[in-house]
């Protein structure tokens, strides 16, 4: 699996692409506030860069009332988002007292490979936008995430085809008090991931995130390795979502989880794209559902399709 397509919502609002140069809406521009505004470059061969697009954007939309932006691609996504996104983004953050929710980077697999996405140091960004509830960055080359506190991030999402173990250490040590939803994909060695499952001991404990409700470690050829030692975590026991999908469980992680602590207090428990076997399926459902719990166990993966066994859905 790629990403094919671009996002649909963000927080909790439609999205609307601005339109590019030369083209025409197809009728008047929605309301400031009442969409997740796409602004994007083309990646290849681009009429216009970013910062000229968000120079139409703030032309034509009145900034001081939106709440939601996602900014797409920008026509050199493999050379950084600091000159062509950030330096034009951040001084614009006073006119945009309302921003709500960030996304840096909504790419589909033909506009940029997840591995290509040169990303950079993202604490400005939460500094300038200090009541951002929702934030969000695709990429994991280049990023940068130090210690920091944000008191009014509700959900954050990081998505990567190979996420280094600094980058998951140092997000570890952020204090998130109202976080509520934190969506990690690790992703597999071949891109530059090396995360250990002690290096998540921040997440398992749930110590600086108090309100954490939703818990995603997902896209991760660790996938068994993780699924294990949340078996005993002490975080499990305060969510309604746990979210090990993508990845490469299989057996050995499925059984591990569901002989550990109880999970019947889930609303949701999400493994698809997963390497279960049947039997263990059956005994998955047949231990929540009764309890009500929602379980996704879509996208059963063979190894017989790859010669490389088990593999993430998203890599490179």
């Amino acid at each position: 699996m790629s990403i094919s397509g671009h996002m649909k919502e963000w927080g909790g609002l439609p999205v609307y692409a601005f339109p590019g140069p030369g083209e025409e809406p197809a009728g008047p521009l929605p309301e400031p506030g009442s969409v997740a505004w796409r602004v994007s470059a083309d990646f290849w061969e681009s009429d216009e860069e970013w910062p000229a697009a968000f120079a139409r954007f703030a032309a034509a939309v009145d900034l001081t009332r939106v709440r939601s932006l996602i900014v797409g691609t920008w026509s050199e996504c493999a050379e950084g988002i600091g000159e062509y996104v950030l330096d034009v983004l951040l001084p614009a953050a006073d006119r945009m007292p309302e921003l709500r929710a960030l996304f840096l980077g909504d790419m589909t697999c033909e506009e940029s490979e997840i591995s290509w996405i040169e990303q950079a140091d993202v604490s400005p960004v939460l500094e300038a936008f200090p009541l951002l509830e929702e934030f969000g960055v695709r990429g994991g080359s280049g990023l940068v995430f130090p210690p920091l506190r944000h008191a009014a991030l509700r959900r954050l999402c990081i998505e990567t085809g190979g996420l280094s173990r600094e980058v998951v250490r140092t997000v570890g040590a952020c204090d998130f008090p109202a976080l509520e939803d934190l969506d990690i994909w690790l992703g597999t060695s071949w891109y530059g991931a090396d995360t250990q499952p002690a290096d998540l001991e921040p997440f398992m404990t749930g110590a600086r995130l108090p309100a954490l409700r939703r818990l995603a470690l997902r896209n991760s050829d660790i996938q068994n390795e993780i699924a294990t030692a949340l078996a005993g975590a002490p975080v499990v026991a305060r969510l309604r979502e746990l979210d090990l999908s993508m990845g490469t469980l299989g057996d050995e992680g499925a059984l591990a989880l569901l002989d550990g602590q109880p999970l019947t207090h889930l609303r949701k428990l999400d493994l698809h794209h997963h390497f279960i076997s049947e039997p263990v399926e059956r005994r998955i459902e047949e231990t929540l559902t009764p309890h009500g719990v929602e379980v996704d166990l879509g996208e059963r993966q063979s190894t017989r399709s790859r010669r490389d066994g088990r593999y993430t859905a998203v890599a490179e």
